[in-house]
Formats: C-alpha cells, structure tokens, sequence
C-alpha cells in the first residue's frame, strides 16, 4: 500500500506547488536563500558553506510560454539535520549566488527509482 501512495503521490507533482506542498509534508520545512557566502536558512539565520549541504533531489519547471517561468527547486538537507528548499529560476534569469553556491556543493542527487521517491 505505501508503495502505490509513493508513486500516486509522484504522478502528481506537475506544479512547483505540489512538489513543495510533497515535499514539506516530508519535513522539507525550511526556506533558504542563497547568499554570496553561503547558503541562508530563513528561519534560524545560520548560513552554510557548500561542504555543509547535501541536495537530495531537485525538480525543473517549464512554463507553458513564457522562458521566464522557467524554474528549479532544490530538496536540500544540512549538516545539522535541517530539511528545505531553494528555489531558482533558470537559465537567462538563473540567480547568481544560486548558480554559483549550487556548483561548490558535492553531493547532489537525482531521484529517478519510483520506488524511493523524496
């Protein structure tokens, strides 16, 4: 039975909101910002360095007809626990302190198997 609500669960994430609505239902709860030097947790104000982050999954939107609601969002994971999101838009309109602290994390993962959804 958890097995169909994973991937139901899966199936239904054609909007940024439903992949963040998922995802915080997963405990995905803080909101970062990237920053110059680091990447920002809203919620405590402690910034990460690149070596303190692990992204577990990430999910690209594509608008309908604008190249400007192009977008990335990022299921991230800190070296003390605490689970998130970093949103970006991307390509021409990508943020760079984004693009760049995105480039210095090391481990990054993309889930693919239905089976272990994040």
């Amino acid at each position: 039975m958890k097995r169909a609500e994973n991937l139901v669960e899966e199936s239904n994430l054609n909007t940024m909101v439903d992949c963040v609505n998922s995802l915080v239902r997963k405990g995905f709860e803080e909101n970062f910002k990237a920053k110059e030097n680091g990447l920002l947790s809203l919620t405590s104000n402690r910034l990460y360095k690149p070596e303190e982050i692990k992204i577990l999954n990430f999910y690209r939107f594509e608008g309908q007809s604008d190249p400007g609601d192009n977008s990335i969002l990022y299921a991230i994971e800190t070296c003390d626990g605490k689970k998130g999101t970093l949103v970006d838009a991307y390509g021409p309109y990508a943020d760079r302190n984004v693009t760049n602290f995105v480039h210095q994390i090391e481990d990054i993962s993309k889930k693919t198997d239905k089976e272990q959804p994040l």
